[in-house]
């Protein structure tokens, strides 16, 4: 009878902690949270994939302002457009730091990298060198022209793949191999994909495996992070793999270093500068402090924000508007009577095609590339929205969530018709950086080098999207009850489905074999 007893005891002393918390948390004005909040676990039973979705639903319920408990760690989780921006400026500072997560710790070089280091010396002078040195206006205008000629390349690529009438284009991959090649020829002045050389060809497959697998380990949840037991248990298969692939990335882009180096005394000194190259001058005079782990890391946080993210909204904009012919058209009609049929896109027409930059806008705000933000930490007590929020809180920005949610009538249907049927000023700005309403903002109010890059990328999709347009006819066809000749998307995923191919129908169009051969 004695173990009953024991159990009812337990029982009633974790219901008595567990309102004990509840009662404590609601007198002392912090962010409203779910209840229960489970003893050691807290509130990760909630979480299931997509983690984005499943805190977007948390929040419709409880608010925009959320507070959970995931295992040790305090959590603010925010899906309104008003706090969030709080947060990147009343308190900017204050949220400048990161969490300490295993990932960081790793991949992030033990907390010194651009994207995981916290507010400091380290932060200060890898923001200046991003925003000065590396992506400055003048510095990306410098690489126009491998933009435009990869864009071109691509077009080339349709059209020859566009010889048999059954032809088939991954475009999955077209996509991810252009923007791999701008990136590693703005960064080393190497083209992997689409040249004659087998050695590059080699050197670009092993590079592309390392990517493929940082982006796999980036999206692995460690709950170690969450629950160290777990960490000094030994429960560290996550840690060994990302131990194994860090080591990969600084063996390879090492050798991407040497290679530069030892070019160095030989190169023409009217040639452009790749950004390594760019670093290795600035080593000269601080070598302390550009060595050549900053400088790998650094090369490898710029390849992680413009290679995937770039290819698969360019993925997203085909597939909805495969789904959706009544936009495509519209845009076809827009681009045949400012462009005309005897050139492609430049950027400087992209300021006359508001009806192209709207479907890039509208893009982004329905599948934005970072459903929710990297995470923030708070570094000192502070206030957003009212409530107090406790030192070392860790800030997570539902990105996705603030994208859909403000407009009701339209936030639930993932189509293009009825947002389209609205003025283009709505969802687009005429100015020089990205202005959404308030309901789908990209919160670009962090550093002016991300508005510069999100802004070139902006002007690089429309690019490629409409040179594409311009030479394709695109549609749908259905064969034996399955679609094909589109990217299917589907309204639970959050990337749209990979085993169906994309059919690019090109039409004859014979003044671009010369203007492409050139």
């Amino acid at each position: 009878m004695e173990i009953p007893y024991l159990y009812i005891s337990l029982l009633l002393l974790v219901a008595t902690c567990i309102f004990t918390s509840h009662i404590r948390r609601k007198s002392s004005n912090h962010p409203p949270t779910v209840f229960p909040t489970l003893p050691i676990i807290g509130h990760l039973y909630l979480l299931k994939p997509p983690l984005y979705r499943t805190l977007a639903k948390i929040s419709a319920k409880h608010g925009p302002i959320l507070g959970l408990q995931l295992g040790f760690r305090r959590v603010l989780v925010v899906s309104s457009p008003s706090a969030a921006e709080e947060c990147f400026t009343k308190n900017d500072i204050i949220f400048a730091n990161r969490p300490k997560m295993l990932f960081g710790k790793i991949i992030g070089v033990n907390y010194t990298s651009l994207a995981w280091a916290s507010y400091g010396d380290n932060w200060r002078n890898l923001r200046r060198i991003a925003s000065i040195e590396i992506l400055s206006a003048h510095r990306l205008n410098e690489f126009h022209d491998i933009r435009v000629e990869e864009t071109r390349l691509l077009i080339q690529r349709l059209l020859f793949s566009s010889s048999s009438a059954s032809s088939q284009v991954r475009m999955k991959f077209a996509f991810y191999e252009l923007t791999l090649n701008v990136m590693m020829r703005m960064i080393s002045g190497k083209r992997y994909f689409g040249s004659d050389n087998l050695e590059l060809e080699e050197e670009g497959r092993r590079f592309r495996e390392i990517l493929d697998e940082s982006f796999v380990l980036a999206g692995a949840s460690n709950v170690g992070d969450y629950l160290p037991l777990l960490s000094w248990l030994g429960v560290k298969s996550l840690e060994k793999k990302l131990i194994k692939l860090q080591d990969k990335r600084d063996v390879f882009f090492q050798g991407l270093i040497e290679q530069l180096r030892k070019s160095k005394g030989a190169e023409d000194v009217n040639k452009r500068k790749t950004m390594i190259e760019l670093l290795l001058s600035l080593q000269e005079s601080e070598p302390e402090y550009y060595t050549d782990a900053m400088i790998r890391n650094f090369v490898l946080v710029l390849l992680a924000a413009g290679t995937d993210t770039s290819a698969g909204t360019m993925e997203w904009v085909m597939s909805l508007l495969l789904n959706h012919p009544q936009v495509l058209k519209k845009a076809q009609n827009e681009i045949d009577s400012v462009i005309g049929n005897n050139r492609l896109v430049d950027e400087s027409d992209i300021p006359n095609l508001p009806y192209l930059r709207c479907i890039i806008n509208e893009t982004l705000r329905l599948f934005p590339a970072g459903p929710l933000l990297i995470p923030h930490e708070a570094s000192s007590d502070c206030v957003v929205g009212g409530y107090n929020i406790p030192r070392g809180t860790m800030l997570i920005i539902n990105q996705w969530a603030i994208h859909h949610d403000t407009i009701p009538k339209y936030s639930n249907t993932p189509c293009f018709s009825q947002k389209f049927s609205l003025p283009p000023k709505i969802f687009v700005s005429i100015t020089h950086s990205f202005s959404f309403p308030p309901h789908g903002r990209l919160l670009n109010v962090e550093a002016s080098a991300r508005s510069r890059c999100r802004l070139t990328t902006h002007c690089d999709l429309c690019l490629l999207c409409g040179s594409v347009l311009i030479v394709a006819d695109v549609f749908v066809t259905e064969q034996r009850g399955r679609n094909k000749g589109c990217l299917v998307c589907k309204k639970k995923m959050a990337t749209p489905l990979s085993k169906h191919f994309l059919d690019l129908v090109l039409p004859h169009l014979e003044i671009f074999w010369n203007m492409l051969l050139i």
